[in-house]
C-alpha cells in the first residue's frame, strides 16, 4: 500500500485500475495498491504536481498491537450518575 497525498485546494478524483476512482479532499490523504501507481490517472497528477506519495501504509495493525482507540466508548460510562428529579 502507499499513501498519497491531495496537495491542492481543491478535492480531487484520482483514478485508479478496474474503474475504481479514489476521492480526495484539499490537503487529505488516502491510500492505493503498489499497483495502482503506475496507473494513467496517478502518473497524470503526479506529473502535474497535484498529489505526491507520501510513503508505505499498511491497512492494518502489525501483529501484536491492538488498536484499542474506542475500547472504552462502548456501553454506558460508569463515571456517570444519574441525578433524580422531582418528588419520590
Amino acid at each position: 500500500m502507499k499513501t498519497i497525498r491531495n496537495k491542492t485546494h481543491r478535492p480531487l478524483k484520482v483514478h485508479l485500475s478496474q474503474d475504481r476512482v479514489l476521492h480526495l479532499g484539499p490537503g487529505k490523504e488516502g491510500q492505493i495498491s503498489t499497483h495502482d501507481v503506475d496507473s494513467r490517472g496517478v502518473q497524470h497528477l503526479l506529473a502535474e504536481s497535484e498529489i505526491e506519495i507520501v510513503g508505505e501504509g499498511e491497512s492494518f495493525a502489525p501483529s501484536g498491537e491492538v488498536d484499542n482507540v474506542h475500547a472504552d466508548t462502548h456501553g454506558h460510562h460508569p463515571d456517570l450518575t444519574v441525578k433524580k428529579r422531582g418528588e419520590r
